[in-house]
């Protein structure tokens, strides 16, 4: 039950920001597109999420050493679940949620144009191109560029 409410927190989240997001009026933002939660048992939570739930996984990314980093399990075309292992930086919850931009640049100055600290694009291990901002809570919203080769899009394209 637990996890159910955190998705559901999760969800809201995600839809109060979409909200605000529209508001701005940015046509480089395109929707939110996942939550992310940490979780203490990650092969527990991606057995919840896809048999319980129903949610097919659709990639998962390996760290060097070979252990899983993260799991994306897909709700809807354009909207995931992101799993994670817990760690010393990474307490169990929502870690984060994920906003999918169509021009990370533009979207990058004007966020910084309105006083947020933004921090500099990267290419991601999935091939998407990523940035955060934290909000003066310490609330991450991670930027999404999700270029045809990303996993992401990949996996968008693929619902059809």
């Amino acid at each position: 039950m637990k996890a159910f409410s955190i998705f559901i927190g999760g969800i809201a989240v995600g839809l109060g920001v979409q909200y605000a997001i529209a508001q701005g009026q940015n046509n480089d933002i395109v929707r939110v597109n996942h939550v992310g939660l940490a979780v203490p048992d990650l092969d527990a939570a991606v057995t919840y999420y896809t048999e319980t739930m129903g949610f097919p996984e659709v990639f998962r990314v390996d760290t060097p050493t070979g252990d899983v980093a993260l799991v994306y399990v897909q709700v809807s075309e354009n909207t995931f679940v992101e799993i994670q292992p817990v760690n010393e930086n990474r307490p169990q919850g929502i870690s984060h949620f994920g906003v999918h931009v169509d021009n990370m640049d533009n979207v990058i100055e004007m966020f910084r144009s309105r006083g947020a600290e933004v921090e500099d694009s990267r290419l991601s291990s999935t091939n998407a191109i990523l940035s955060n901002i934290y909000d003066p809570w310490g609330i991450r919203m991670e930027l999404a560029e999700l270029p045809p080769e990303s996993l992401h899009r990949q996996a968008m394209d693929a619902w059809r």
